[in-house]
This record gives C-alpha cells, sequence and structure tokens, in this order.
C-alpha cells in the first residue's frame, strides 16, 4: 500500500491574510512540499498538470525531473497528465526522459481534463474528447512498446517508421494510471491495457467513485489479467489535521469557505459527513481513511490533498509532518492487518522489469550510429551488447 500526496498546483489567495503567492514562490514552495513527503517517509507525490490560471503546472515533467534531482526514494507521478491536448509523441518522450532521470521511480496518470477552453488552445476540439483519449493512448502505448512505429488514426499526421526516443528505460514502459471523476470510459480502457485505475475521491460521496471502481474491476477481470480483487486501484482524498478535532475545524474552516471549488456551498461539517473529505484529529483522519477500506476493499495507492485553498506553506508542513508521523504509520499497520495476500501491489519499475525478463539483463537500446538517420524504414537501434546484429537485442 502506497501514501502521498497530490497537488492541483493552484494559486488561491490566503484568506486569513489576504496574501497571494506569485507563481515563482508557489513553484518552489511544491518543490519543498514533495521533499518534506520523502522526508515524512511518505511513497509518492503527484502533481497535475493544467494550461490556465489559477494553476502553475503546465509542464509537470520539467517540475518532477527538478524534484527528482533533489530526492533518493519517492515515486512521482502526475494526477493528471492531458491524454487529450498533448501530443502523445510529445508525452513518449518526456515521460521515457523522465523515466530515465528518476532511475524508474515515476509513473504517470492519464486523464481527459474537463477544461473546456483549453481543448482550443492546443488544437483539439473538447466534442471529441472520448475518443481522442482512447486513440492518443492508443498510441502512446504503441510508442513504448514497439521501436519502429507505423501509424494512421483520425486525430493527427500519420507516421512513418517512427522512432521515439530515448527508449523506455530497461526497455519497460512507465506504468500508467488512469484517472477519473465520473467517466466510465476511461476505468475501460484501463481495465482493458491493464492499467491501473485511479478514483479521484474527493468532491462526491464515495458511492460515486465506488460504482467506477467495481465498473473498472469488473472489466479487468473480463480482459484477463486477474481476478477483481487483483485490479490496480488508487483513490484521491483530501485531509486537514490538528492535534484536536476542534483545532482542526476552526484552522481549516476559513480556507474551506472561500475555496473555489467548494466553498459557499454546504458547510464545513456538512462536506466533511457527505464526502471523503477528512477534517479532525489525527486519530479522526485515521478512521475516516479506514472507512474507504470498508468500502472499496484493498487497494494499492492513497493520495491526499493538502496544499490547496491559500493554505500557507507553513501549515502545509505542518500537515505533511502529522500524515508522516502519526496517520500514515497507523494507517499501513492496520491496512496490512487485513490485506488479501493475493491482492499486489503497485508494480515497481524494477518489478516490470522482472517481469518481462526474468533473472536476465534488460535489454539496452543503442542507436546504431551506421544507419544515420534511418530513412530506410528499419530500426534505428542494434543489439545491446554488442556492435551490431539484431535490431531488438534479445
Amino acid at each position: 500500500m502506497e501514501f502521498g500526496l497530490f497537488s492541483v498546483s493552484d494559486i488561491t489567495r490566503n484568506p486569513v491574510t489576504g496574501y497571494t503567492p506569485s507563481e515563482a514562490e508557489r513553484i518552489k514552495q511544491t518543490a519543498q512540499i514533495a521533499k518534506k513527503a520523502e522526508e515524512v517517509g511518505l511513497d509518492v507525490f503527484a502533481i497535475g498538470e493544467h494550461h490556465n490560471p489559477p494553476f502553475f503546472s503546465s509542464s509537470p515533467t520539467t517540475f518532477l525531473a527538478y524534484v527528482a534531482a533533489q530526492t533518493e526514494r519517492i515515486k512521482l507521478t502526475t494526477s493528471t497528465t492531458l491524454i487529450t491536448t498533448n501530443d502523445p509523441v510529445r508525452l513518449a518522450e518526456e515521460y521515457a526522459m523522465l523515466q530515465h532521470l528518476a532511475d524508474g521511480r515515476m509513473d504517470l496518470m492519464l486523464g481527459r481534463g474537463n477544461t473546456a477552453p483549453v481543448y482550443p488552445w492546443f488544437g483539439k476540439d473538447i466534442r471529441t474528447a472520448l475518443p481522442l483519449a482512447l486513440e492518443n493512448y492508443n498510441l502512446l502505448h504503441k510508442l513504448w512498446a514497439e521501436d519502429v512505429v507505423d501509424y494512421e488514426g483520425n486525430f493527427r499526421t500519420p507516421l512513418r517508421g517512427f522512432t521515439s526516443t530515448p527508449r523506455p528505460l530497461d526497455d519497460v514502459a512507465p506504468f500508467v494510471w488512469h484517472g477519473s471523476i465520473r467517466t466510465p470510459e476511461i476505468a475501460e480502457q484501463a481495465a482493458y491495457y491493464g492499467d491501473g485505475f485511479f478514483a479521484n475521491h474527493i468532491f462526491a460521496p464515495t458511492e460515486h467513485s465506488m460504482r467506477l471502481v467495481e465498473f473498472y474491476r469488473e472489466r479487468y477481470e473480463h480482459y484477463g489479467h486477474g481476478a477483481k480483487k487483483q485490479a490496480i486501484v488508487g483513490l484521491g482524498g483530501q485531509a486537514f489535521i490538528a492535534k484536536k478535532s476542534q483545532d482542526a475545524y476552526e484552522g481549516f474552516r476559513p480556507y474551506f469557505n472561500e475555496a473555489p471549488v467548494y466553498g459557499h456551498g454546504p458547510t464545513l461539517e456538512q462536506f466533511s459527513e457527505m464526502t471523503p473529505l477528512s477534517v479532525g484529529s489525527p486519530q479522526e483522519v485515521i478512521d475516516k481513511t479506514l472507512t474507504f477500506h470498508d468500502s472499496f476493499g484493498d487497494y494499492m495507492r492513497q493520495l491526499f490533498l493538502v496544499d490547496h485553498a491559500g493554505l500557507p506553506i507553513e501549515i502545509v508542513l505542518e500537515q505533511i509532518e502529522l500524515l508522516g508521523s502519526e496517520v500514515v504509520p497507523v494507517l499501513r499497520k492496520e491496512l496490512a492487518s487485513r490485506r488479501d495476500p493475493e491482492v499486489p501491489n503497485t508494480p515497481s519499475h524494477a518489478d516490470r522489469v522482472k517481469a518481462k525478463y526474468g533473472d536476465a539483463e534488460p535489454r539496452q537500446p543503442r542507436p546504431n550510429a551506421n544507419r544515420g538517420d534511418n530513412v530506410t524504414g528499419g530500426s534505428p537501434y542494434q543489439d545491446s551488447t554488442s556492435a551490431g546484429g539484431s535490431a531488438f537485442g534479445l
């Protein structure tokens, strides 16, 4: 079971002080948050992708590469990467590069994105969002799986004899999650490929996310990847923690009341009761998170949102400290005691290399310098263990 943080990278006015951080401040602070997550023993840090104010994370691979260079253990991922408005060729190249720089301690979460104005900014039509998402991921999958790709679809120019570089680290593609708030078609796509499915599990009652997860598990089994209980599920969540429950509610209330995503609606108490939002003492947050297991059964990844709504960096770092010292250790122990031994962990890079190559050395692609620009259409790669030979290096 992995525990971690995810950030949506919002730049929001602090309703208590009236101060709005600059983009520069927020970017540096979010890197500080990622490093703090590793320091307190969390497993994962994720950042979203947005191309409109008030968000800053338009280039998550750049940000995560920066964090990778300053950390040693924590896994880095996205929440989410837009499979619709991004070119799959660029995604293949950028995330393979991040995979190399992070020594494999990364994966990524794909999503459609539901901010309508973003689509035309990148020459896309939101009315085609679903078929675009399906087609683009099919191409991304091929670009990582095959050295030389011929491809023709409905949403981009054809590819002829194209090779995405760099090739994935150790000849194994990054692990992919598909994230969704409400779309069963994305759950279907995740199940078809045997990928992970991440339910946002923030704004809606648990029953809503349960329907998506159950559908994904049924389809995962249908496509022959394993039993329903072995499907790779992740959940989001929000938390605000203080030593005493009353202090947590008093501390978070002004931020909740003014938050663009859920302020000016139900009260904090109502929202905490109706949704996965966890506000209270460490024990109350533990108890609330354990109800997720009661509802969903075993799952593989739990990410918390703690740095939104204008919360200042000092409070965010306190939240992370409490998560790492008082909440997550108890959750690890309790959920481990409940876990079915046949339920797998989230696949690591090492696990995926082992599954593909066993005890053999993984293939290490090397461009064949004698082939120039590969204009003949063959593979531009030589055998990984010699100066020539097979392009695919067994």
